[in-house]
């Protein structure tokens, strides 16, 4: 089975669009668990709850990476980042028997794309992604680097990083916006 997270209601055929890479994709996991971070777009939505009017693609940005078993580990790189982003948002699991593999390879484990169009086998409803979060943690399904458990080295780490980000982000004004308002380094 393959798994690809939405806000949009009712898909029956996704379709690949630009993605990331610049290419027309779908992009699939085969654990359920590891889209669930696809519910919710941490810069979109702020920038959405504090005003900021942006008339574009809304760049894409999450703070995961995966434990040496290969399960998905959730970093949160400010504080209250993890419900601020997910919590009382709801969307959709699609799901996917066959895909058309791309051979565009996203090196994520566990992760399928397709640059052709997939029908849908069927749909779950996920009525609060935070609370979804938190249950596959609970299974130990995921993980969750909660952002007072990071080291000193860590939070230099996400401070230098996320500076040059800001730098490179000279043609995106609403991830500027989000990286200025959420890491307190920036003010």
């Amino acid at each position: 089975m393959y798994f690809h997270a939405s806000p949009i209601k009712g898909i029956k055929i996704l379709e690949p669009h630009i993605s990331n890479h610049d290419i027309p994709l779908i992009y699939f996991s085969k654990k359920r668990e590891n889209v669930l971070v696809y519910l919710s777009n941490a810069i979109e939505k702020y920038c959405k709850e504090t005003g900021f009017v942006h008339s574009g693609k809304w760049t894409k940005w999450g703070s995961y990476g995966f434990n040496k078993d290969g399960t998905q580990r959730i970093e949160e790189y400010y504080p209250n980042a993890l419900a601020e982003t997910y919590q009382s948002v709801s969307g959709y699991i699609y799901m996917a028997e066959e895909i058309t593999d791309s051979g565009f390879q996203v090196h994520i484990p566990d992760a399928a794309t397709s640059s052709e169009p997939v029908f849908v086998k069927s749909c779950e409803f996920v009525p609060d992604a935070y609370e979804a979060i938190l249950e596959a943690e609970a299974k130990g399904l995921i993980s969750i680097l909660r952002y007072e458990d990071n080291s000193p080295a860590k939070l230099e780490w996400i401070e230098k990083t996320m500076r040059k980000q800001y730098e490179d982000a000279i043609n995106q004004p609403e991830y500027r916006y989000f990286i200025r308002e959420k890491f307190l380094f920036m003010k």
